[in-house]
């Protein structure tokens, strides 16, 4: 998949994604996690409606052909405006557009967005409506199985109902609760146990729906495991600090017949992406603070991970510590 041949993108599947994730899904991570797979279907970070409608809107929709299948995660909850970045969602090319109902930061509850949106099963229905009247792009919804104080499986029906008959067709369901107060965005990926029993009941009582099944998955293994039950995994933290995970998607979960790429063709097939960054101005730690989960399990991975968080801040060559880095990767 080298840059320079024209790029035909795969087909959307929702088999096996990677989730949103504020501060590492941005472009230079999606081009990299690219190398390893044609079919995982990736995710932008959460955009809020503010920042599309009112800022540097075409930054944040950037985004390099290769990148695709590729969704754009929004926050918000005004239908109007949501729509309005859908139009702008569209008109960029993204596959896909995904409303968060599933971020529990302060931050955002403030602006009912996220996970508070839970309480607002009408609200959101309102929203995808909103959004689906405006583009003919797929709309899907990312939530949790609840919030505390509204946890109980009738009402996460009640949800999925209500959104369902405004005509959204995919749910990728976190399956924790959010606790919407008391607990860091960090603890809230960690201490609401995981409940899968509650997301496959989902599948089961929605069987018509398309139900993604995210949160704590850590190995191909867990996938296949999963794909008996749900029509899709999506793994988040997992993806970003062990990327190499991603070499054997498209061969397990996809039938596919194409060699598993190694992590030193990934990185020589980043080359010419890193120089055009680096001649538009950018800088090297950009790219490569995404590349850090290569670093495991051989002779040299420290020194690895060193060279490209550390030193890449004090080279006048960056480019000639990159390929320092790829030496001491020896072949793998």
């Amino acid at each position: 998949m080298n840059h320079t041949e024209p790029h035909t993108p795969a087909p959307l599947s929702r088999r096996f994604s990677v989730a949103p994730m504020m501060d590492w899904t941005d472009r230079h991570c999606r081009f990299f996690l690219r190398r390893f797979s044609e079919r995982a279907l990736l995710y932008t970070e959460m955009v809020t409606t503010g920042a599309l409608l009112h800022g540097d809107s075409a930054r944040f929709l950037r985004h390099d052909p290769a990148e695709h299948p590729l969704a754009l995660q929004l926050g918000g909850s005004v239908p109007a405006e949501l729509a309005a970045c859908a139009r702008l969602a569209e008109q960029a090319g993204y596959d896909e557009i995904n409303l968060n109902v599933g971020c529990p930061s302060d931050r955002v509850q403030n602006n009912l967005i996220g996970a508070c949106l839970m309480a607002h099963p009408a609200l959101v229905a309102d929203c995808v409506k909103a959004m689906r009247d405006a583009v003919t792009t797929d709309v899907t919804v990312k939530h949790r199985i609840g919030i505390n104080g509204r946890d109980s499986y009738a009402e996460l029906c009640d949800f999925v109902g209500q959104i369902a008959e405004a005509g959204c067709r995919s749910f990728t369901v976190h399956a924790r609760i959010a606790i919407l107060e008391g607990l860091s965005p960090k603890e809230n990926r960690e201490v609401p146990p995981l409940r899968y029993e509650v997301a496959a009941a989902l599948k089961r009582d929605f069987p018509d729906l398309e139900i993604i099944l995210n949160g704590g998955i850590r190995t191909l293994d867990d996938c296949e495991a999963h794909l008996a039950t749900f029509d899709g995994v999506m793994l988040g933290r997992e993806a970003y600090h062990n990327p190499y995970l991603l070499a054997q998607v498209d061969q397990r979960l996809y039938g596919s017949e194409r060699p598993v790429i190694s992590r030193t063709q990934a990185l020589l097939d980043m080359r010419p992406y890193i120089e055009r960054h680096l001649q538009e101005g950018g800088s090297l730690h950009h790219v490569t603070r995404h590349v850090l989960g290569l670093a495991q399990g051989f002779p040299g991975a420290r020194r690895f991970r060193q060279l490209l968080s550390v030193d890449i801040h004090k080279t006048p060559t960056p480019l000639a510590l990159f390929e320092q880095a790829i030496d001491l990767l020896g072949g793998r």
